[in-house]
């Protein structure tokens, strides 16, 4: 049985190292179990990035291989390859991994490279396809023509995905491969749990201009856009309100291409910053140097337009610079979700958004609805789809949700102001002091109503107030038993 696993057996799980599930993330083990349990065959864990989502499927796998059965975890990043086998190795997990420069083994938890385990499958070879346990990373690939070849090439195999945006910008849902979609908490109620930090938004004033960029398969066409974001005036903006607002705060920037992220590598670097680019066509050891480096503190900024889009961890990173527009939700979310991940020191992320993403799509921790049907996240209490959910103050250039005041530099906006205002101008330089003063007491206040919110009825309330899902009611309660040393029920 894949799904045999009882919620006292995740709790009293004694691990070879020091570790516990979060309480979210038994929750969603446990979801997913009772799903194999129910008969589902394929359910899908949907939970935000930097949420834990590896240590989750890696316990499962497990838990899944000491009842005898054969797991083959899919990934499609030599990084995310290199990140699932750290995180088996940290729980004392013996696996193989499928790829060029590594060794067959007989484990019954294998680690695949999508690419060679299509190419093995193609070559009639029985040990690529005899599993009973598919775990698909990043799954809301897995409708692409790779994924669904290693799908049909295992018929009687279970399949379990994992994502942070179960969307895709060809409109196809994902109930194609899976039958039950299991939701995680949102980022807001990570947030407000301290397992990420929240973000500040700017959003300057200089971007390109899109009219003549053509659209294909849903998203702005990436020759067309490197033509359009690959000038000047655009990369030197970036560079100049890096050194404004977050100066050697390691970054990551999102190109268009790996031209475009090589030059804006040097124009950061010939400003006096250390900056790297990096790409797909790079060794694996040269990629895996760049990645340690800018976690390390060796490289300040690393530009790219793909590879740390999706499953890189590194949690001091502490800005986003968005300098590829993207009508892609998911996308986005996975881009924002790079910075937002928790470090000693790090109050909060900052988010360059040049090119309008957070316009096009909302804040990184608005909520949203997402389903198996198809169709970019819902963001909820939006009904109305030309309601703008981001205004903008035109001299700090700060974006955030619509308010009677803005946040950030305390602009008080007219009654009559509607939509998201723009003017041009400088950049004007936040008092850092005055900023985290602020945000530390806006911090302080409402953590005193949450601690003098005692019951269920109080929480909810204060549930209401700030728009929390009512599941953050139960991840408190929670929280608070396994504080003390009890068990929640």
């Amino acid at each position: 049985m894949i799904g045999n696993i009882s919620l006292s057996v995740i709790r009293s799980w004694d691990p070879p190292m020091a570790f516990e599930l979060r309480p979210y993330q038994v929750d969603g083990v446990e979801a997913l179990c009772a799903a194999f349990r129910a008969g589902k065959q394929a359910p899908l864990l949907q939970l935000p990035t930097g949420a834990g989502k590896t240590i989750c499927f890696c316990f499962l796998a497990l838990n899944s291989a000491r009842k005898g059965n054969r797991i083959c975890i899919l990934v499609h990043r030599q990084e995310l390859l290199q990140q699932t086998s750290r995180a088996l190795e940290s729980l004392g997990v013996a696996h193989g991994i499928i790829a060029p420069g590594y060794s067959a083994t007989d484990d019954p938890v294998q680690v695949a490279s999508v690419q060679t385990l299509v190419r093995r499958i193609a070559k009639g070879d029985r040990r690529a396809t005899g599993f009973d346990l598919l775990v698909i990373d990043e799954a809301h690939h897995s409708t692409a023509g790779s994924w669904c070849k290693v799908i049909t090439a295992m018929p009687k195999a279970r399949i379990l995905g994992v994502t942070a945006t179960p969307c895709r910008l060809d409109g196809k849902g994902l109930g194609t491969v899976f039958d039950e979609l299991v939701l995680g908490p949102s980022i807001r109620e990570l947030i407000d749990l301290g397992f990420l930090v929240p973000s500040v938004v700017y959003a300057p004033p200089v971007v390109a201009d899109l009219k003549d960029v053509r659209v294909t398969g849903g998203d702005f066409r990436v020759g067309d856009l490197a033509m359009a974001m690959d000038k000047p005036t655009i990369t030197g903006d970036a560079v100049d309100h890096y050194r404004r607002i977050c100066p050697g705060v390691p970054a990551i920037a999102f190109c268009t291409s790996i031209e475009h992220a090589r030059h804006v590598a040097a124009e950061f670097s010939a400003a006096g910053f250390r900056a790297e680019s990096i790409d797909g066509n790079m060794a694996d050891g040269q990629r895996k140097n760049l990645i340690q480096a800018l976690g390390d503190g060796r490289v300040q900024v690393l530009t790219s337009c793909d590879i740390v889009s999706e499953g890189t961890d590194i949690p001091i990173v502490g800005a986003a610079i968005l300098l590829r527009p993207t009508k892609s939700e998911g996308l986005f979310l996975q881009q924002v979700g790079r910075a937002l991940r928790p470090a000693p020191g790090k109050r909060h992320a900052i988010i360059l958004d040049h090119v309008g993403n957070v316009l096009r799509h909302g804040m990184p921790d608005e909520e949203r609805e997402w389903s198996l049907e198809g169709g970019a996240g819902k963001r909820k209490g939006n009904s109305c789809p030309n309601e703008p959910t981001v205004r903008q103050r035109p001299s700090c250039y700060a974006a955030h949700r619509p308010a009677s005041r803005c946040p950030i530099c305390g602009h008080e906006y007219e009654a009559s102001a509607r939509g998201i205002e723009f003017a041009p101008g400088e950049l004007k330089q936040i008092d850092p002091k005055a900023l985290t003063m602020q945000r530390d007491a806006e911090k302080l206040r409402k953590k005193a109503e949450v601690a003098n919110a005692r019951s269920r009825d109080q929480l909810l309330e204060v549930a209401r107030k700030y728009g929390h899902n009512p599941r953050w009611v139960d991840h408190v309660l929670d929280a608070r038993a396994r504080y003390r040393g009890g068990v929640a029920v």
